[in-house]
């Protein structure tokens, strides 16, 4: 599969501050790929980077088989993005403010009204189209701001946590879109989350730290190599449970048994029914992931 994004050898530094420091990744066409860090881990600084909004101090990014040094015009054309804040205007009605960026597009007259109607129907805002942007709520705005990021069609949506904050239909309702848009359009995703649970459908996921990578791979490779399973066991002894001598800690009504290898859990179960009458195996997770590679959680608001 095509590589869409390219970057080598990045650098950018603010001051003393080295905000990304030497980093190198790839995206695939079609892709969902999660960038995961704390804020300042440098990934806004990153995306700023690709949409040519900052300068880079060094390195390479190529974009679709263009380089952002003297395509960025061209590149322009062929990405969307949903920024963290959103870059309408307050004061005008949803259907004025789509209908001007339709037009920086080249997307004009009865083309652009068809487009914002198809997107306004899939993303639920037929009633909000004559609503003064800045009297929307937060989950009314940021359908908006998906809808105004794929007026054009666009061969890369980069989502800088697109959902913070958001009730949970309004989620759904956005990542049902965006998933749409993968399936028929062959979209590539590049977000950028503190919600784990959106990560774990994603085909890679690069996590960063101080400007760095310090993990990479496929949601199942990462919890693989950073995680185990556990058991979590109810109504039992503590003294039966260390007959396992396996590492454990006390919950309520039971203990959390922590499994290396996945493979002995039959055996346990079978070796100690006893102990495993009423008991869940849990699946390790990318908030463990993600605090066995940084050693701490990512946190919403963070």
């Amino acid at each position: 599969m095509k590589n869409i994004i390219e970057i080598s050898n990045l650098d950018k530094s603010f001051g003393d501050v080295q905000a990304v420091n030497n980093l190198s990744f790839k995206v695939k066409t079609g892709e969902f790929f999660a960038f995961l860090g704390e804020n300042g881990a440098g990934k806004s600084t990153t995306i700023s980077i690709m949409c040519g909004t900052l300068n880079k101090d060094k390195g390479t990014v190529i974009i679709d088989g263009k380089n952002i040094d003297d395509q960025m015009n061209e590149i322009s054309k062929e990405i969307g993005v949903v920024f963290q804040s959103s870059v309408l205007d307050g004061v005008l009605t949803v259907k004025d403010n789509l209908m001007s960026r339709a037009c920086l597009y080249g997307i004009m007259g009865e083309n652009a009204k068809k487009r914002i109607d198809d997107l306004a129907q899939l993303l639920d805002f037929k009633d909000l189209l004559n609503r003064t942007f800045s009297k929307l709520s937060g989950g009314q705005r940021r359908r908006i701001d998906v809808a105004r990021a794929l007026l054009h069609k666009p061969k890369i949506l980069i989502l800088d946590e697109p959902t913070t904050g958001l009730d949970p239909q309004t989620r759904k309702t956005l990542w049902n879109v965006i998933e749409m848009y993968r399936k028929k359009e062959n979209l590539t995703v590049f977000l950028t989350t503190h919600y784990m649970e959106e990560v774990t459908d994603a085909d890679y996921v690069v996590i960063l730290d101080k400007g760095k990578i310090s993990a990479e791979g496929t949601p199942l490779d990462l919890k693989n190599k950073y995680t185990g399973d556990y058991i979590l066991t109810y109504n039992v002894l503590e003294s039966e449970v260390k007959k396992l001598n396996l590492p454990y800690e006390a919950i309520r009504d039971g203990f959390k048994i922590f499994i290396n290898d996945n493979k002995i859990i039959r055996d346990l179960i079978i070796n100690y029914p006893k102990i495993f009458e009423d008991f869940e195996i849990i699946k390790g997770k990318m908030d463990d992931v993600f605090l066995a590679v940084t050693g701490k959680k990512l946190k919403i608001g963070d």
